[in-house]
């Protein structure tokens, strides 16, 4: 959730910097950085936040992270009521973004949208409710949609889900803190890598690890496609295997690569300022549009 979080930081606030707004953008910067620090406190990394492993993660929270999780959760809010202050009723950044790049949910849906971008159009259409995952079908929290689907409903969008994911970390730390300490990985050791202390001291362990490192854990035969609700859309994973150790074909469904697609339509006869804030709003990741 600080990952949607920190993805929708950085596309609101540069959506405000392109309608001549540069204030809100710092205030929201300070707050990503602060979800970084997170980040590094859990894994060590501030990008790739590598830490998920079949059935759990490669190590516990510590007290650190848990207790700067719980200071965002007290800083951040007011920062974000502060930042749609300055913009959600703000008259220059409403006439540069109210019917601009209007999208009706039909188009929206001809074009495998999905994500913000779609429930700005009125689908309330997300992963997360429809197909839950990681136990989110425990959690409460609302399906953020708009009517229109042009920018300012996008922003509104992303804005209220910002909200929805701070109701879900506050949730899961209520869930964390009634389960028992130092149980982060489900016991699974023919795919999850044991501790060293007991590779180095127990046979049955160092099989184990010699055959999850070695690769000879051979996977089923079959065909399966997994999708979750990323911060654009839905980030889907097809898996086609013939029974080996490597997967026959593996293909991403990036959402910024399809969502794109409808750009050059969307744009055609638009002011350029205009189809600069059309694509702001669109919060492409260039590194998904690479074939």
């Amino acid at each position: 959730m600080n990952a949607r979080i920190s993805d929708h930081l950085i596309c609101n606030g540069i959506l405000g910097v392109d309608t001549g707004a540069f204030s809100g953008f710092l205030y929201l910067m300070e707050e990503r950085e602060h979800i970084y620090e997170i980040y590094e406190e859990i894994c060590g990394a501030r990008l790739t936040t590598n830490i998920g492993r079949i059935g759990g993660f490669e190590r516990d929270f510590n007290d650190i992270a848990f207790a700067k999780i719980k200071k965002f959760l007290v800083k951040f809010p007011p920062i974000l009521k502060e930042f749609e202050t300055l913009f959600n009723r703000n008259r220059i950044f409403i006439e540069r973004t109210s019917g601009v790049a209007a999208v009706d949910s039909e188009t929206a849906l001809n074009y495998s949208w999905s994500g913000p971008i779609l429930r700005a159009t009125g689908v309330d259409y997300d992963v997360r409710v429809n197909e839950p995952y990681s136990s989110y079908q425990d959690f409460d929290f609302e399906i953020p949609v708009g009517t229109s689907g042009d920018v300012y409903d996008r922003y509104i969008v992303r804005n209220e889900e910002m909200w929805q994911s701070l109701r879900i970390i506050e949730q899961a730390l209520q869930k964390i803190e009634k389960e028992p300490k130092g149980i982060f990985h489900a016991d699974v050791p023919e795919f999850y890598l044991p501790p060293k202390e007991e590779v180095y001291n127990s046979m049955e362990a160092l099989i184990y690890h010699f055959k999850i490192v070695m690769g000879e854990i051979d996977t089923p035969k079959t065909e399966v496609y997994h999708a979750v609700e990323g911060g654009n859309g839905e980030l889907g994973f097809y898996l086609v295997n013939d029974g080996g150790r490597s997967p026959y074909r593996l293909h991403f469904r990036r959402p910024s690569f399809i969502n794109y697609q409808m750009y050059a339509p969307m744009s055609a006869g638009m002011l350029l300022s205009d189809a600069i804030i059309n694509m702001s709003s669109l919060n492409v990741i260039a590194g998904e549009l690479d074939a």
